[in-house]
């Protein structure tokens, strides 16, 4: 399955709905700090119900951390930049994607490691600004799985 790597999450709440997003689909979660909360924050921890023992969440001190020790062979951008849509990409076991702050996306930083033709975007209505992170992270985490036959999924 792939990795969910959120990048300086701001919002608990939606962090706790991707942890146990992760849970669910069997993918690897990464936080890159700063976070816009605590760990144990009690949002997180409701949106997250008791699925925090069952995570598979590493927390990363920087983004240069997160590179150093994951090292990922393919890091993708989800953002409002793509040039694919989430559904035309070929995800692999093992992918890297990246979704940025709440507020602010990615930062130039981040796009300096992505390569041409992975940044992906989530198709919408016109005049749409985005969608929440927790419902973008859901939409591409469920593609890739789809795509990978749900391995391991119960259906």
């Amino acid at each position: 399955m792939i990795n969910i790597v959120l990048y300086q999450p701001e919002m608990a709440g939606n962090a706790g709905n991707i942890i146990r997003l992760s849970v669910n689909c069997g993918a690897r979660l990464h936080f890159i700090r700063p976070l816009g909360f605590f760990l144990d924050n009690q949002r997180l921890m409701r949106a997250g119900l008791d699925y925090h023992e069952l995570c598979n969440l590493t927390v990363h001190d920087s983004f240069q951390k997160f590179l150093e020790t994951e090292q990922p062979k393919r890091l993708i951008a989800s953002t409002s930049k793509g040039q694919l849509s989430h559904v035309d990409f070929k995800y692999e076991d093992g992918d890297y994607v990246i979704f940025g702050r709440e507020k602010e996306g990615l930062s130039p930083e981040v796009y300096e490691h992505i390569k041409e033709g992975n940044m992906i975007k989530i198709p919408m209505a016109p005049n749409s600004r985005c969608l929440n992170l927790s419902n973008s992270v859901a939409v591409v985490a469920y593609e890739a799985w789809r795509q990978m036959g749900f391995k391991n999924g119960v259906v």
